[in-house]
Formats: C-alpha cells, structure tokens, sequence
C-alpha cells in the first residue's frame, strides 16, 4: 500500500487520476481511507456540480504521513540486512541479473505486485502497456530490490495470463497442490502459503469451471479438495506453459542472462550448498529466506501461527499482502 498509494502522495495532495497513473497500477482507495491514511474529497477549486471520482484530491492524513516517513528508509534498510544475510556480493549479482532483465522489458509496470483484479488475474490500467502519460524518469539502477523483484515476476505473470483462462496466482498457489485423492480444504494455506481468503477465492473459480471438486467427508466431516480430470489437464499446462515461457526468455532475453538470474533467486531459496530443482523441494528449515521471516518476540506476528511456506506467486487482495496477516 506504500509502492502504490503513500509513495505518491505529496503534501499538498494529488488527483485520483495522476495517483493510479503514477503508480501504474489501481489501490485501495476505500480501504486506505478507512484505515485512516488518506482522505478522498472533492478539489475545492473546481466548480462543477458533479466532478468524477477521478478528478478528487487524495491527500495523507497525519496517520499517513507518519507512515511515510517510516517507509522511505526501509527499503534501504532491508537491503542492507539482505546484503548481510546474503553476502553483498550475492545482493549485487541478483540485482544486476534483474536490472539486465528489465532494461529489455517494454512494460510500464509498477513498483509492487498489483491488487489481484477480477478472476485474480494481474490487472492494471492499460494492461501495463507504455503509454507517455505514466512515463517517470526513473534510474532503474537505482530502484529498491522489492521492485526490481515484482516487475520481473509481474512481467512473468503477465504473458503466462496472456493467453491463460486461468490466473498465474491459481495455477502456481493452489491448483499446483491439488491431486485426485484429495487435499483437505484447512491444509491449502500450509501447503500453498496463500491465506484462507486468497484459497477461497480460487476454490470458487475452479470449481466454476469444473476443474476442481469440493465434497464434505461423511465420515470424518472434513471438508476434501479434488482436482477433477479437466483440472489434471490444467495442471499439466500450467507446468508446460511455464517451462514455454522460461525458454522463450532465454531465446528473446539470452540464455545466459536468465541462468544468470535462476542462479542467484535459488541461492536466496535453497543457499549455497543446496543443489535443488523446486522450491518444493527445499525444507523450510533450511531456506534462507524463510530463517528471514523469523518475528521479532515483541512483534504481533510472533503470537500468530508461524509461516513456514512461501507462496509460488503472492496474492495480492484488496486488504494486502500475505503472509502479512491479512
């Protein structure tokens, strides 16, 4: 909500319409503003009776810019624990093997992963094509690793959607983990690391399009997840089409630059001494990124069960990011 609201917002207040085209990407505007970090209202210099939405003032309330001045040192400061986690030499070369990537993508994409729109497909306005009016002068160079991070996967995301009836978010969270014996319906957060809203949602599209099947068991009344024989086939194209892809960039991007770039993502996966073909593979324990997301003991997210799975692709609601707890 910070990369693609607060960041945005100056003192003197913005419109809706230059906020979204800035972000390059839509927000929560409701939600900001009911949480207490922006007020939505008219423009007091215009004089029509009725101004569209678009043309009101988003301004940060005290609440809001509190929260700004606390957000714009931490990408920096999060960097710095990577880089010390990592080694800095390690840091580097990952954000060399992105910004090699992103210098050859012609997307206007926006610094964070956008709200999950209709189907949970990756959405945004102009479907991320480059338009003159969302152009920022930007050092790419110079940008924060989370972003240099999620335009890449965005890019991925979108051209896996583009010919995709299925959203990249399904197929890779919660499709992926299904099988014809079934899954009990409380395991797919654990086993998928999306929460229970993100998993209730996709449950929702599967089923509608018969790929999957949700039956309560009689005996044990536990709720079971089944993929059906249209969804094995999905789930067989979704593995393919990802591999399609991966070639692809290697023949478009170079295959050096993108073995380049799978290298330095599965040191920060699996680490240094940990040869492995799939996340799924990698024991929680042992990730380096998930020894990360330890809590501090202070902290609200050290009395809530603990997270010992990332998601394949982050789902990101109208209430945010998880595994953050929404």
């Amino acid at each position: 909500m910070y990369a693609n609201c607060m960041q945005f917002i100056p003192e003197e207040g913005i419109r809706v319409i230059d906020l979204v085209r800035l972000a390059r990407t839509k927000t929560n505007f409701r939600g900001m503003a009911h949480w207490g970090y922006i007020t939505v209202r008219r423009d007091p210099s215009d004089a029509r009776p009725k101004p569209p939405r678009r043309e009101w003032i988003v301004g940060a309330t005290e609440q809001g810019q509190n929260a700004q001045k606390i957000w714009r040192p931490l990408f920096a400061a999060i960097e710095k624990r990577w880089q010390t986690r990592f080694g800095r030499k390690e840091i580097e070369r990952l954000r060399k093997a992105l910004i090699a990537l992103l210098n050859q993508i012609d997307l206007d994409l926006p610094d964070c992963l956008p709200i999950l729109g209709f189907g949970l497909f990756s959405r945004a306005p102009g479907n991320f094509k480059r338009r003159p009016q969302t152009k920022r002068d930007e050092d790419i160079a110079r940008l924060p690793l989370s972003t240099l991070l999620s335009r890449v996967l965005l890019a991925f995301a979108v051209e896996f959607e583009r010919d995709s009836r299925l959203s990249l978010a399904i197929c890779a969270n919660v499709l992926r983990v299904l099988n014809e014996k079934g899954v009990r319906s409380r395991d797919l957060p654990l086993l998928s690391g999306v929460s229970k809203e993100s998993i209730s949602m996709a449950l929702g599209i599967l089923q509608k399009m018969e790929l999957a099947l949700v039956e309560t068991d009689t005996a044990s009344r536990t709720k079971m997840v089944y993929i059906t024989p249209r969804g094995k086939k999905a789930q067989v194209a979704y593995r393919e089409r990802l591999a399609a892809i991966e070639k692809s960039w290697q023949t478009r991007f170079g295959a050096a630059a993108i073995d380049e770039l799978r290298k330095s993502l599965e040191y920060l996966v699996f680490g240094s001494s940990t040869e492995k073909s799939s996340p799924d593979e990698a024991p929680a324990e042992s990730s380096p990124l998930v020894r990360g997301m330890e809590p501090y003991p202070d902290n609200w997210r050290a009395k809530v069960p603990k997270t010992t799975t990332l998601p394949h692709f982050p789902m990101v609601l109208h209430r945010g990011g998880y595994p953050d707890g929404s």
